[in-house]
């Protein structure tokens, strides 16, 4: 493998003026290995409740695919005040970057996966699946050139409905976050369909934040679809674990749960089968 890494960061202007970040880690080809060789790619969606990104669940995550020898990208999203749908713009605006140089960061355009956490699993699920999909195609987007080819999320923010996590539907729909035409929408599990990529999601089931039945309502969703989904329940943990490990856990001690440490290998196993040319 090549030793070399081209590093960038670009902004992303949001439909409100506010600004997002998206960040590239991208593997040099090397003459004497593949010199035209293009890889599957992550994009790195962080939660934060719609209130800010998590430095925990952003490039600490994004260097576990780079090391399994994928290309990384961060997208550091605009959060409250902003409102719906500035932060799926975004997203789907990294996606169409990803591709369109898709040469120059060598990434293979059709071997494209997003992983969010939380919020931001919300976030990856919503551009991922065709709930997402007249938004995008109202400010000018094609859904299906921005849909990534995989999805993956733990501890995802999912359902809009009793078992919600309210405090990210508060802070994504503003003024609007008690309007049921407007919760409807970003209601995943409503939207699940034929256009579904393939899922990869885990949750703690003790987590106390986003009700592990969120997961449930979304493997539900895709059984009934005919969507391929894999998913993992472990027994411990709380909420927002990102690696589990000290690497990401809050000031490098709460956080740290062996079971859940795992999931990075099962991702990438899944990325590699599921993504396979």
């Amino acid at each position: 493998m090549p030793c070399n890494i081209s590093y960038f960061e670009h902004k992303i202007p949001g439909i409100d003026d506010s600004t997002a970040t998206f960040v590239g880690y991208c593997l040099d080809n090397s003459k004497e290995i593949d010199p035209d060789r293009r890889r599957p790619s992550v994009l790195v969606i962080p939660g934060g409740g719609y209130e800010m990104t998590s430095d925990r669940e952003a490039e600490p995550i994004a260097m576990q695919f780079l090391a399994a020898g994928f290309n990384a990208f961060v997208l550091r999203y605009s959060v409250k005040p902003s409102v719906f749908p500035v932060a799926l713009l975004e997203a789907a605006e990294a996606v169409r970057r990803m591709r369109a140089h898709a040469a120059e960061w060598h990434v293979d355009g059709d071997r494209i996966a997003v992983i969010g956490f939380s919020a931001g699993g919300h976030l990856a699920a919503n551009l991922a699946t065709s709930a997402s999909d007249d938004v995008l195609a109202a400010h000018g987007y094609d859904p299906d050139a921005v849909r990534p080819n995989a999805l993956m999320i733990a501890y995802p923010v999912i359902t809009s409905g009793p078992l919600a996590h309210r405090g990210s539907f508060d802070a994504l729909l503003g003024d609007r976050k008690a309007d049921a035409e407007a919760l409807e929408p970003v209601s995943i599990e409503k939207h699940i369909d034929a256009k579904t990529p393939p899922v990869f999601v885990w949750h703690t089931v003790p987590d106390d934040c986003v009700p592990y039945e969120n997961t449930l309502m979304l493997i539900d969703a895709c059984k009934k679809a005919g969507a391929s989904i894999e998913a993992h329940l472990f027994p411990s943990g709380g909420h927002g674990l990102a690696l589990g490990t000290a690497e990401t856990a809050w000031q490098g001690i709460n956080g740290i749960e062996e079971c859940v440490q795992a999931w990075p290998k099962l991702a990438v196993a899944w990325m590699r089968r599921t993504l396979a040319q």
